[in-house]
């Protein structure tokens, strides 16, 4: 089984690509994840842009959308939120309707933030997003990291065993979501 992570932030930095880093390092038996680290060499999405044949950076992103069997978002909280990039992502690999590679794809939310929230309300917005697009989104576990700057180390490896038991937890029931979600089944 592949699975695809997405982290919503661009910084070199990010606890949400360290999270899904993390995540990668608790994955159950057949179980790969590869991280899309292109968010950032999208343009910014315009309806009047061509989608066909679409800009590289976007064909890379829903190629790699569409040869998935599981799509992780990790997302961190700006202002209440997900990240601008993240939208841009979304709304870029929505186009055209038709044919989305997100279409019922099984999606799996996490996210990590400084915040004692650990990304709660970004993770709803980003769950309303996602209905538009008929996505099999896991419902639960949620993983909400709050504190993450306690939770990683210098080098952004997590140190926290507590939340590598979660993460764990979390990739055992995605893969099981996404043997049920498979195409036909629901």
């Amino acid at each position: 089984m592949k699975w695809l992570g997405i982290a919503g932030s661009l910084r070199k930095a990010s606890h949400n690509r360290a999270l899904l880093v993390a995540l990668g390092e608790n994955l159950p038996a057949g179980v790969e994840l590869e991280i899309f680290d292109g968010l950032g060499a999208l343009p910014l999405f315009d309806a009047d842009l061509p989608h066909t044949p679409p800009h590289p950076a976007v064909g890379a992103l829903k190629e790699a959308i569409a040869g998935a069997d599981g799509l992780i978002l990790a997302t961190p909280e700006y202002n209440y939120s997900i990240p601008g990039v993240l939208k841009n992502g979304l709304d870029w690999a929505t186009r055209p309707v038709a044919t989305t590679p997100l279409r019922r794809k099984p999606v799996a939310i996490l996210g990590a933030a400084a915040g004692m929230s650990g990304t709660m309300r970004a993770q709803y917005h980003l769950r309303q997003i996602l209905v538009y697009t008929d996505c099999r989104v896991l419902g639960t576990p949620e993983v909400f990291v709050a504190h993450s700057h306690e939770r990683f180390d210098a080098e952004g490896r997590l140190s926290c065993e507590a939340t590598r038991i979660v993460l764990g937890a979390f990739a055992t029931t995605f893969a099981d979501w996404v043997r049920l979600v498979e195409p036909g089944t629901l």
